[in-house]
């Protein structure tokens, strides 16, 4: 082990993985909330009347611009756990914790561009996009995030909580949330509107306690091994 020189400074990785973590939340709730505004969902969506508006396209395109950034915040939420939770973790649970993570980016990306491709089926001039087209792109991306990438996103949150359960990191409480969670994200997510919302208020709660914990346990001595 060698002391850091005073020229260099070691990564506040509990800090860091909270403040990402809060982050990522944020947006991917207001990305899930925009989607659902923008692009409606039921029986009456199917004809497409309600999207010539423009209230409901801009809302969409916020939200599209708002997904990248809240996968590259996930990213690095992901990496600095991992790099926190260092030697003690398991390697099965760490591969399947980052793996569940990388496919959950991509299948939101995969919802966005679904969203995006229905978005352009909206002519500038007003004209609604034909009623099946319109549909198809329409499920596809509520199929695409509801489905496929909440399912991801509960093996995520499972298996992060029984690493932080093992190593004694998370408090009970949160570890019990964060099963509640993954089995809403399973079971409940594809049926229930909204019900994905779950996720980003997991893991808003996950980057609070991890901001608190990294404040209580103050400054530590910067070492590298």
């Amino acid at each position: 082990m060698q002391e850091i020189g005073p020229g260099q400074r070691a990564l506040r990785t509990p800090r860091s993985a909270g403040l990402a973590g809060v982050v990522f939340a944020l947006l991917l709730a207001a990305a899930i909330v925009l989607v659902r505004l923008g692009i409606p969902e039921g029986a009456d969506a199917v004809t497409a009347h309600g999207f010539t508006d423009s209230a409901q396209r801009r809302a969409l395109r916020t939200a599209l611009a708002l997904v990248p950034f809240a996968g590259i915040f996930f990213l690095w939420f992901i990496g600095v756990i991992r790099a926190h939770v260092g030697a003690g973790e398991d390697k099965f649970l760490a591969t399947v914790f980052l793996g569940s993570g990388l496919v959950f980016t991509a299948t939101l990306f995969g919802a966005a561009a679904a969203a995006s491709a229905v978005l352009v089926l909206a002519h500038p001039a007003g004209v609604s996009p034909p009623p099946a087209t319109w549909d198809f792109g329409r499920h596809l991306a509520y199929t695409l995030m509801t489905e496929y990438a909440m399912r991801m996103a509960a093996v995520f949150v499972s298996s992060l909580s029984v690493i932080g359960h093992r190593l004694g990191v998370l408090p009970r409480r949160l570890t019990v949330l964060g099963f509640l969670t993954a089995v809403t994200l399973l079971f409940v997510s594809s049926n229930v509107p909204w019900a994905e919302l779950a996720f980003p208020a997991w893991s808003l709660l996950l980057s609070v306690h991890i901001l608190m914990a990294g404040r209580r346990e103050g400054p530590r001595p910067a070492v590298a091994g």
